[in-house]
């Protein structure tokens, strides 16, 4: 029933955002004429946040424009490449006649979209042939389509960096970074031609021991029946997906919004006070960036439960207890793909040392094609997007990445 009242309660404030913008656009447009209206600038700027922090299940667009490649400006073109119910492989496609080294990005698989990393894909179509892992809403996929859980999750990777071709690279954000260690580990194990040449995992879990964060520590608070018990659900009748178990994204961006409460709060009275002084670019910024964080998707029941359980409870890669299939999963495998760890020195979500461990694992990896990076100053967010993501991280990316071209 969680899901049913989390519904509810955001198809009853529905109305009352939608007129709340109404209003708000109406005291905008009468500002100026009279001045009794300019005093209402601070009632204006309040119904106007109000109506934007809606909470929406639609996938926002990418809407990447142009990127300069060399001396001009390139057009990009979305184009699915490849699709399950569960995921499509986007191509962010450009006409340039020069080969730039192709990257697929992993997106998380952690409560929001893949336009999250709108910001990460936008830096490396610089210099790059960039795909990404656009995950689908669990709640729009029919139950005939079947379970989607953690070896499912390792399973599309390595469909999706085989569909990208031999010589390719990838490049996991938070998440799904020990799914893609072992994806690389299984396909090294087999030889498989289209084993990338470079792995780059950013700020995720490999091994959650290693100075542990709020989230690691609510994790191993209670057992996995509970997490079961109290956060999953069904998807209502009204959606395709009717009936598949879920963890609502609602929940998990409850959780996100709890962790860090009083900052948000402080951006909504903030933004109040923006729109109320007509500073309109800081206004625009925090409506991109909530419109973004705002809009939720269901995972898979048993994609969260086995992720919890099997990364965070049992710490089962590091330990060399992670199997996929039945099939053990042997990071030591992995013998020609080099590998850069990237973490923040702020973050909250991963500690430090949780992503470096990778090196560690992959010892069969030369010490010359092993690398770690550790960002000053910046937290979870701050790895894969902003000005210190474009200015220092994303340069050493895409040096080791250009080291291993060919």
């Amino acid at each position: 029933m969680i899901y049913q009242m989390l519904q509810a309660g955001q198809d009853m404030l529905t109305p009352w955002r939608t007129q709340a913008r109404g209003i708000a656009g109406l005291l905008s447009r009468l500002e100026g004429r009279h001045p009794a209206f300019e005093a209402a600038r601070t009632l204006r700027g309040t119904l106007e946040t109000f109506g934007h922090a809606g909470i929406t299940h639609r996938r926002p667009d990418f809407g990447i424009g142009p990127v300069r490649i060399g001396n001009r400006l390139v057009e990009v073109e979305e184009r699915v490449v490849a699709a399950t119910p569960f995921a499509s492989l986007l191509h962010f496609r450009k006409d340039v006649d020069v080969r730039l080294p192709r990257v697929l990005v992993v997106a998380p698989m952690s409560g929001h979209f893949s336009t999250l990393l709108r910001g990460t894909v936008q830096v490396l179509l610089q210099d790059h042939d960039v795909y990404i892992t656009d995950w689908h809403n669990a709640r729009d996929v029919p139950v005939q389509a079947g379970r989607f859980g953690l070896d499912e999750f390792i399973e599309h990777v390595m469909r999706f960096i085989a569909e990208i071709g031999p010589g390719g690279h990838v490049l996991a954000v938070c998440q799904p970074v020990a799914a893609v260690l072992a994806a690389v580990a299984l396909m090294a194990e087999d030889r498989n031609p289209a084993s990338p040449r470079t792995m780059t995992l950013m700020a995720g879990p490999i091994d959650t021991r290693q100075h542990p964060t709020e989230v690691n520590m609510l994790a191993n608070t209670r057992p996995i029946a509970w997490f079961e018990r109290t956060l999953i659900d069904r998807v209502p009748w009204r959606h395709p997906g009717a009936g598949r178990r879920v963890y609502p994204g609602m929940m998990q961006l409850a959780a996100f919004m709890a962790m860090n409460l009083g900052r948000h709060m402080k951006a909504h009275h903030d933004q109040v006070w923006h729109l109320t002084d007509g500073e309109v670019a800081k206004a625009a910024m925090h409506r991109r960036f909530y419109d973004e964080y705002f809009a939720v998707m269901d995972l898979p029941a048993e994609f969260f439960l086995e992720t919890v359980q099997t990364i965070f409870q049992e710490h089962a890669l590091p330990r060399g207890r992670l199997t996929w299939c039945g099939r053990p999963v042997r990071p030591e495998a992995i013998r020609r793909t080099a590998v850069m760890t990237v973490e923040g020195e702020r973050d909250d979500i991963c500690g430090i040392g949780q992503t470096m461990a990778a090196l560690d694992l992959c010892r069969s990896v030369p010490v010359t094609m092993r690398r770690h990076h550790l960002q000053t100053g910046v937290g979870h967010y701050g790895v894969f997007s902003g000005r210190r993501y474009a200015q220092a991280i994303y340069p050493r990316v895409r040096e080791m990445i250009q080291a291993h071209e060919g």
